[in-house]
């Protein structure tokens, strides 16, 4: 049962954002410090990459990891109330995930998936956004 009445409830869900998150900012001014320059939220392309690279062919989505279920102790959580409704709903975020990320590497475009609780170490962040937009690794 939903410990917050149906109007608290609205108010919480509606200060979920989808984007200018706080670890998208992490990782835009990250990549930005390394000198790299990018196009936020390409709707033309697949999945809506968070960064777009267009001249190295590199796309790099932020992902809450809650809401698209990262392996890690808080995208390991599940809801507890409205499950009939919240359990798809996370499943139809993996998937969709998973077609994007398909879709864009057979356009050519090389595909990063930066996890919100990745964002917390700044120095790890730095490393391995520097070697993926150098082109040190595909994925």
């Amino acid at each position: 049962m939903d410990n917050l009445s149906p109007g608290a409830r609205r108010r919480a869900m509606q200060g979920v954002r989808s984007h200018d998150t706080k670890p998208e900012r992490i990782v835009r001014s990250v990549a930005h410090s390394l000198g790299f320059r990018f196009r936020l939220k390409r709707r033309d392309l697949p999945g809506s990459p968070d960064l777009t690279f267009p001249r190295l062919r590199a796309v790099v989505f932020v992902h809450g990891c809650y809401w698209h279920q990262h392996r890690c102790p808080r995208g390991a959580r599940l809801p507890k109330s409205n499950r009939g409704y919240w359990l798809p709903k996370l499943k139809r975020n993996t998937e969709r995930d998973r077609r994007a990320m398909r879709a864009l590497r057979r356009e050519g475009w090389r595909v990063l998936v930066v996890w919100e609780c990745q964002t917390r170490d700044l120095e790890r962040l730095r490393t391995r956004l520097a070697r993926f937009l150098r082109g040190g690794y595909p994925r």
